[in-house]
């Protein structure tokens, strides 16, 4: 005997909703089988602010893509003008973005032989930084004499202040101190970060060297604190951080205009200071789609308080402004970058 079951209006009503939200909740919900997986190359060694940076952009970039990908955070110490020549030359289907230092688009306008790219043709995602909320400082021990930067003007008696390996940003800055504005320092390079550079200066073996603010003030709370350490000028500024009102500016302590010019030429990667890109020959589409999402990942509640965790500090800068950072570099005059080479070592 087959029992028949009368259906309500509320039976009815739910069925009809059913069948509407069906095809919908999977595109919501679901990632896209299709969709794969990424690689998001680091191009340092494990450590550090950009090993820091691609992870955390491989942790959260996926969710704002097409089919949400998962990426895969994977570092190559190859370096990133090698990365940068391959991304200039990769096929289409490449399925890999890569944080890069942020002076490699640089190296290409400076004529670096190993760069074999052209940096506007690489398919810039955007930047986590434009160091608006930081700035490179010149510091030297409490102890030393030297009360400002006037009193590193000669005759005054030579500092001595470290550097990393050239290329690096504390000894560029150190560099251009001392050849174009005409500061009275001794350079000693060849040094693996800061942190051996603060050994150097509790034992007496250096007078200072030049590091990020951001950096000092995390890493070296104690120092900083107690003004154990004392700053002299400031780099990669327009106005003169909050905390340091009475701290020049490297553009405020000449008039010189070549000077200044290597000054700005030095100072303009820090605007793209945690830059990533995409392969030069990928299809616009994907590009657009890559671009967008870098874009509203940067404006995540989630992804915002997990670089805060990370003592991130996130100023967004998207790819048109990083194009425009590099157009700038590239109508930098030939003369003045022969001379930044020359200060620089490269």
């Amino acid at each position: 005997m087959t029992v028949q079951t009368k259906m309500t209006r509320t039976d009815v009503l739910r069925g009809i909703a059913a069948a509407l939200l069906c095809p919908i909740l999977p595109a919501i919900a679901a990632p896209d089988p299709q969709a794969g997986s990424m690689k998001l190359i680091i191009a340092t060694a494990k450590g550090g602010i950009n090993d820091l940076s691609g992870r955390l952009v491989a942790n959260h970039l996926g969710r704002f893509l097409p089919g949400m990908p998962a990426l895969q955070a994977v570092n190559d110490e190859s370096g990133g003008v090698a990365v940068a020549n391959r991304f200039a030359a990769e096929s289409p289907a490449m399925q890999e973005i890569a944080i890069l230092q942020r002076g490699v688009a640089q190296l290409a306008i400076q004529g670096d032989a190993s760069a074999k790219f052209d940096p506007l043709k690489l398919n810039w995602l955007g930047s986590l930084s434009s160091f608006a909320n930081d700035a490179y400082v010149l510091i030297v021990n409490a102890r030393h004499p030297a009360k400002t930067i006037r009193d590193l003007a000669p005759p005054a008696p030579p500092a001595l202040i470290g550097g990393d390996a050239p290329g690096s940003t504390n000894l560029t800055f150190a560099l251009v101190a001392k050849h174009a504005l005409k500061l009275n320092i001794d350079i000693k390079d060849g040094f693996t970060g800061a942190a051996g550079m603060f050994f150097a200066m509790k034992d007496g073996d250096l007078d200072g060297q030049v590091i990020g603010l951001n950096s000092l003030m995390a890493n070296q709370a104690a120092l900083w604190r107690n003004r154990d350490v004392r700053p002299l000028l400031q780099f990669g500024r327009r106005t003169r951080h909050p905390l340091l009102p009475e701290v020049p500016l490297a553009s405020e302590y000449t008039r010189d205009r070549e000077a200044l010019s290597l000054v700005a030429f030095a100072e303009a990667p820090l605007g793209m200071a945690l830059p990533f890109i995409a392969p030069a020959s990928l299809p616009r589409g994907r590009v657009t789609d890559l671009q967008r999402a870098f874009v509203t990942m940067m404006r995540d509640p989630g992804f915002l308080a997990d670089a805060a965790k990370a003592k991130l500090d996130i100023t967004p800068v998207d790819a048109a402004g990083v194009r425009r950072i590099i157009t700038e570099m590239q109508t930098t005059p030939k003369e003045l970058v022969a001379r930044y080479n020359i200060i620089t070592t490269i």
